[in-house]
């Protein structure tokens, strides 16, 4: 009977300490998932407002099936030349309305043949940052042949062409282009994505009459469906009435950072 009594209390002892670690196993997991969730704001030195709060944001994928996807600073094709912080995946995030609007660009243009094809969408801060470090760094001219063989690098922050601000990390710019369905190949627009210069300018005249249509089949389409263009850059556009115009998202670019349509 003593015997039981001591194979019967270790059992409960045991029990207890389980039950105890378990206990405290789910409530750090629960505070850990409420830190990682729980949306927040802080209002920067500069007076903009920055949020890691992505519950309006959608997949473009998902919200635009027929773009292509080409995100570039997921890859180390771009002008810095490696992956940019802040992108995980290549994927493209926008805000909902953003997508609803870019849907709408994507069926007329696949009904005349095209498909959109997209290089960049939402961009946070970290990735801005990113580009600030490699601008400021002129030493770092690896990727100058491609993207910017006519200036020197010291000019490009000066000029505007590297900001310390992007109109992308409030989620409703993308860069992009047109796809031909019946070439199978990007449309040539005259000039590549991310060139620095007077070449990437919309209203640049001195490509060809082919080149320049293409620019503007794309502008128009973009620009009926309340999109705004940039001036120095074919390939980058606003939604005009985006929903969040003094806001600068700072969460990460990958799948799990929205929720599904």
């Amino acid at each position: 009977m003593k015997k039981f009594i001591i194979i019967l209390a270790s059992f409960l002892l045991c029990f207890g300490l389980l039950a105890c670690n378990n206990s405290s196993n789910n409530a750090a997991d629960s505070s850990a998932s409420e830190e990682i969730t729980e949306p927040t704001t802080a209002i920067a030195d500069d007076g903009r407002t920055l949020s890691n709060d992505s519950s309006d944001f959608v997949l473009l994928s998902e919200a635009v099936p027929d773009a292509i996807l080409e995100i570039r600073y997921y890859s180390t094709y771009n002008f810095v030349g490696e992956r940019i912080d802040g992108y995980e995946e290549p994927v493209a995030l926008l805000t909902k309305e953003a997508a609803a609007a870019l849907k709408e660009v994507s069926d007329e243009l696949v009904a005349k043949g095209y498909r959109l094809k997209i290089y960049d969408a939402y961009r946070p801060q970290m990735a801005v940052d990113h580009f600030m470090r490699w601008a400021l760094d002129e030493n770092d001219t690896k990727m100058k042949s491609y993207f910017y063989p006519e200036l020197e690098k010291d000019v490009l922050f000066p000029l505007g062409y590297i900001l310390e601000h992007s109109g992308h990390s409030r989620g409703s710019t993308v860069d992009l282009t047109l796809f031909d369905m019946t070439t199978e190949k990007e449309v040539d627009m005259g000039g590549t994505f991310d060139y620095f210069g007077e070449l990437s300018h919309p209203d640049y005249t001195n490509i060809t009459e082919e080149q320049y249509n293409n620019r503007m089949i794309l502008r128009n389409a973009m620009l009926a469906h309340g999109f705004e263009p940039l001036a120095e850059e074919w390939w980058h556009f606003t939604l005009e009435d985006e929903p969040y115009p003094d806001t600068y998202f700072t969460f990460t670019v990958n799948s799990d950072s929205v929720g599904n349509l």
